[in-house]
């Protein structure tokens, strides 16, 4: 059972009167989230402080650190001056596998797999051969459209993606929110990993859609995350179509205006 702290209540959200203007605006909130492991430092990514719990798990997972919610045993949430840091406590053989495979990384809301060494780093990162069943294309807009109204908070500022967890036939169970695309994902991993979702859906009896372009970083952390059809709104790159292609992965794009494209 993971234990999480609930003291930290940042504001997803702030208000700003912008230059010349009458009245204020809500903007999305983006600030540093530190990430450490039995107190060692591991990662600094600049998030949108909600649901941090789940990030924390879903990061956790995506990268590889733990290969199961029970080896991640506490998250204690801690405001700081400058950001949250988030320190996960996971089980002795989880750590000892870190320190022999440690990464730093130094994220962004745009970049991919950051702060890597070296090119044999980024190819030793393979997720999983994952497979899903076929989906029509009326799920994916259906779900495209169920995401875009269950993201509450992008209703109001405008500047948050979207990540979201459906059934085969396109109905929504699962969305997160985050000025990152990559934390959406990861706070979606994290939430349906922390609801017992795996175990009662599987591999193949739902999939991701992503209120953003597909990216090779959102490929990978679908298929670590054991699912096998990703559908993003906008256009995906050619390393996305690559890696989707290598582990098995169904890539939609273009999810929109009545379209749907499969890349992979």
């Amino acid at each position: 059972m993971i234990e999480a702290s609930t003291d930290v209540q940042t504001e997803a959200l702030l208000r700003t009167r912008p230059v010349g203007a009458q009245a204020d605006e809500e903007v999305a909130v983006e600030l540093p989230v530190a990430l450490t492991v039995n107190g060692i430092s591991q990662a600094v990514m600049l998030a949108t402080p909600a649901d941090l719990e789940d990030f924390a798990l879903g990061f956790a997972l995506a990268e590889g650190w733990i290969s199961h919610p029970g080896e991640l045993l506490d998250i204690d949430t801690e405001a700081r001056a400058d950001g949250i840091e988030l320190a996960l406590t996971v089980t002795a053989a989880r750590e000892q596998g870190l320190k022999l495979r440690r990464r730093q990384l130094a994220g962004r809301t745009g970049c991919g797999l950051c702060g890597l060494e070296s090119l044999a780093d980024f190819a030793s990162l393979q997720p999983r051969h994952v497979q899903a069943g076929e989906v029509t294309r009326d799920a994916l807009a259906r779900a495209m459209a169920a995401l875009a109204r269950a993201q509450v908070l992008n209703a109001r500022c405008g500047g948050l993606h979207g990540a979201g967890w459906c059934d085969a036939d396109g109905t929504l169970r699962l969305a997160r929110e985050d000025i990152g695309r990559h934390n959406a994902l990861d706070k979606l991993i994290g939430a349906r990993a922390r609801g017992g979702v795996e175990a009662q859906v599987g591999t193949q009896g739902g999939f991701v859609v992503m209120s953003s372009r597909a990216s090779h970083e959102l490929v990978h952390k679908t298929a670590m995350a054991g699912v096998g059809l990703l559908a993003c709104v906008s256009a995906p790159s050619s390393l996305a179509i690559q890696t989707a292609q290598s582990v098995g992965l169904q890539l939609w794009a273009f999810v929109r205006e009545n379209r749907a494209t499969r890349y992979a």
